[in-house]
Parts: structure tokens; sequence; C-alpha cells
């Protein structure tokens, strides 16, 4: 009973992680940041945990989605949160990335410009992820549109055209 009244009392919206700011946007799922550690700062590559964005060269998709991110977070201050691994197969680093207190990676699934990605290693923000693709679904944004819906699923457009 105790546990539950503590559990209860905690705020879900403490989010711990580094602040960072946004030097480029790679892709609707890639930003980069500078790495100041090194005599001569380089750029660190940040992948978007939990969504799969168009490729770039799906067209209109991927570059709308490069687009939107870039209008949201080039040249921001934000939050990047870490979940349980944290780098990709790349050597990207990978996080959640957080702007005035809205989750970048869900608003970006949210508005359309990017796939839910279920991945079970990750699952902080597994359920809204979800959700924010089915609202966007049900109201035929970005991707969902209903008039010019993406046809092949980012991973398998990647594959088909490496």
């Amino acid at each position: 009973m105790v546990c539950i009244f503590l559990s209860a009392c905690q705020n879900p919206d403490l989010r711990s992680g580094k602040t960072i700011k946004v030097e480029r946007v790679v892709s609707g799922q890639t930003i980069e940041i500078a790495d100041r550690s090194a005599a001569v700062p380089i750029l660190e590559p940040i992948r978007l945990l939990g969504i799969s964005a168009p490729d770039i060269r799906q067209q209109p998709w991927g570059q709308q989605a490069k687009t939107e991110l870039e209008r949201l977070t080039l040249g921001q201050e934000v939050l990047l949160e870490s979940d349980f691994q944290d780098k990709d197969k790349f050597g990207r680093q990978l996080g959640y990335v957080w702007l005035r207190g809205i989750l970048v990676n869900e608003y970006m699934v949210a508005q359309g410009w990017a796939l839910a990605e279920a991945d079970f290693s990750n699952t902080k923000y597994i359920e809204r992820l979800a959700n924010a693709q089915e609202k966007a679904r049900l109201l035929g944004l970005g991707i969902w549109n209903p008039e010019q819906p993406m046809r092949q699923a980012p991973a398998q457009f990647r594959s088909q055209n490496l």
C-alpha cells in the first residue's frame, strides 16, 4: 500500500539527460550535435529513439520530415534522454529529444512525419508513440494523408534502395 502511494506521488515529468544544441538535421529521425571535447569539434549523430522517418529519397515525405524536424529543433537547446540501449548498429547515439516540454520523437509521429517503431529494448515511451501514430493515422496527417499516402515503410524502402 505504501509503495503504491509513493509511486503515485512521483512526478512522471521528471526527465534526466543532458542538454545539447542541435547543430544540423540529417533526416526526419537524425540530428547532429557538436562534440567539443576534441581539439577540432566534430558533429556527432543522434538517432531519435522509437521512430522511423521516411528515407530522404522517399519523396515527398522524407524531405518534409527533415524540414519539420529542422523547423522544430535546428539551433535549439534540447534535452537528450537515453533509454536502455545508447548506440545503434551504425554507432549513432540513441535518445529521446525534449524541447520545451515536448517529446520531439512523439511530435514527429503525431504529425504524421514518422512511424512509431517498436523496439523492445527501448520501451520508455513505446505506448505514447503508438498512441500518437494511431491519432495521426485516424486524422490522415502527413504520411497517412489518404490523397498521397506513403505506400512503403521506411525500412522496406531502404532495404530495396541501397
